[in-house]
């Protein structure tokens, strides 16, 4: 099955603008682009055919080219990423079994997370799109509480039915719990990991669908799916002692970098 890797990127983000221009130091003191970083997260994924940055930009697009990526120039009027990359396979021919979103703000996300979310949907063939989950640590869930605490969006979490078909996705850390966890504890909260794998019919169609009342609170694209009867497949990755985060406010940069450092990243 021929597997197509999309990174949607722009630059007019609502909570940080120019998000994908920005500089990230990892261990060695090395400064690259949090799009580079993501192109680099991309191109390490074993079995996939073709990576692309999808972007409405130019300034994306110059950049990308600089360091050696296909970009696909798509339009101004996608409303997030799961468009943009509806609109990029369209424009390179549909031709692709497992499209695959790997969000331009989500540079640690290791490779395994990746290739066992294509395994995922490979083995569910009632699912049109896939999304890995990480259970959280003490540590982990400590830092989304943080956030929700000072007024920020941080991470997304994820609650799944024992069938690994997606419940509910959101913004707020859920499930509640009003145990608290330290350090390396495993919790019973899920950090959602945005990276998905769609079917290329499911992702054909998005685009179709008016956005619903839970997507537009949330802000969360893959409510979308959800809203209109399609199974969205949670697959539980192993973070192997990886520290992850995502990219989502000012904030986090000297957080990313800090686990860059520590894990010994470039």
């Amino acid at each position: 099955m021929s597997v197509l890797i999309a990174i949607p990127a722009r630059y007019a983000s609502t909570r940080y603008p120019g998000k994908p221009l920005v500089p990230l130091t990892g261990a060695t003191g090395v400064s690259m682009t949090l799009i580079e970083r993501s192109w680099r997260a991309a191109t390490s994924v074993a079995g996939v055919d073709r990576v692309v940055v999808a972007t409405d930009d130019n300034r994306i697009r110059e950049l990308s080219e600089g360091f050696g990526a296909e970009v696909v120039m798509t339009s101004e009027n996608c409303q997030n990423g799961t468009e943009r990359c509806a609109e990029a396979h369209k424009v390179l021919g549909s031709g692709y079994d497992i499209v695959v979103n790997l969000q331009g703000d989500a540079p640690l996300t290791p490779h395994w997370f990746v290739e066992d979310l294509i395994t995922g949907l490979r083995a569910a063939p009632d699912a049109g799109v896939a999304t890995p989950v990480l259970r959280c640590d003490g540590d982990a869930l400590n830092s989304l509480l943080n956030d929700r605490k000072h007024g920020r969006v941080g991470g997304t979490t994820a609650v799944f039915a024992r069938d690994n078909s997606a419940m509910y996705f959101s913004k707020e850390v859920v499930p509640f719990t009003s145990e608290t966890f330290g350090g390396d504890e495993p919790t019973p909260v899920f950090h959602h990991v945005g990276v998905y794998a769609y079917r290329p019919d499911a992702l054909a169609a998005y685009p179709g669908w008016p956005t619903g009342p839970l997507e537009k609170l949330e802000g969360l694209e893959q409510l979308r799916f959800m809203e209109n009867g399609r199974k969205v497949l949670c697959v539980e990755v192993d973070a192997k002692g990886r520290q992850f985060w995502e990219l989502n406010n000012p904030q986090d940069v000297p957080k990313i970098e800090e686990m860059m450092a520590a894990m010994g990243l470039e």
